[in-house]
């Protein structure tokens, strides 16, 4: 079994450094994915209410046989859910279909800036925290200024942002502003998704250089930065090699040579992208 390193979160509470996603399974594929992977060594699982298998996240952490404390699970507030009464609905609703006493890392999924409802959810999820049904709050694809105003009108900073970050899309400015403010950085879509990085060259020459695959390059990139990326794998040999990170380690000119590329967005921006 692979061990993996942990993050403190500026709350207290203890992060992996590698987790795993789990969109776009379906509730069995994900039983059988989330088993597998903490008999792996996994213990970061990411769910949402949006991915619609958080009954087979939870009936994947009931078989994988690791003690409950030793597993971080994450789920997602959905956008039609925003909202303080919403909130605190939505979360029991969660909670039922995972079939746990507790949620480890409660988010808001999109900050829907047009709604303007995001601060009345965050209060919600801080008082799910302060009663104990949640361990940590954080948010997904909020900008520096939407996370200053959170912290604004209600003295909480997230203990997690987690955002659209690979070698396609570094984010360094909003890397930047987390390590100043002590918040966490999760990637989505570690590895591009849907580009054709995984194929260039040069990375295929840096993952060479340390017998590792191109993939390995870049989730190692992303742990090297500090990030907490959660790649998605059904496939049992795959999410071993995802995991198996944490024995190389790229030198300077690599890890700058992992993000030479054109940068762009592969997914929404959160200033205007909706997702309810």
């Amino acid at each position: 079994m692979i061990s993996i390193p942990t993050h403190t979160l500026n709350d207290g509470t203890t992060l992996p450094a590698l987790g795993l996603g789990t969109w776009p399974m379906e509730d069995n594929e994900a039983e059988r994915a989330v088993r597998e992977a903490l008999q792996t060594g996994y213990r970061l699982i990411d769910t949402a209410v949006n991915y619609r298998n958080e009954t087979g996240v939870g009936r994947g952490v009931a078989a994988g046989g690791i003690p409950r404390e030793e597993i971080v699970v994450t789920t997602k507030l959905p956008g039609r859910h925003h909202g303080y009464e919403e909130t605190l609905s939505s979360f029991e609703e969660s909670r039922a279909r995972l079939g746990l006493e507790y949620v480890d890392l409660y988010l808001i999924h999109w900050p829907l800036p047009r709604v303007d409802k995001y601060v009345d959810s965050w209060k919600a999820m801080v008082k799910l925290r302060d009663d104990g049904l949640v361990r940590s709050v954080g948010v997904s694809n909020f900008t520096a200024a939407q996370i200053d105003r959170l912290e604004k009108e209600t003295g909480v900073l997230p203990s997690v942002n987690q955002i659209e970050l690979h070698p396609l899309f570094p984010q360094d400015e909003l890397r930047a502003f987390h390590e100043r403010r002590g918040i966490r950085t999760e990637s989505w879509s570690p590895l591009g998704r849907g580009s054709d990085l995984l194929d260039d060259p040069a990375l295929a020459e840096i993952a060479g250089a340390h017998g590792v695959t191109p993939a390995q390059a870049v989730l190692r990139w992303h742990t090297q930065l500090g990030a907490v990326p959660i790649p998605k794998s059904s496939d049992p040999g795959r999410q071993r090699a995802n995991l198996d990170v944490f024995g190389f380690e790229l030198d300077a000119r690599q890890t700058g040579a992992v993000a030479g590329r054109a940068h762009r967005r592969l997914g929404g921006d959160p200033e205007v992208h909706e997702e309810f």
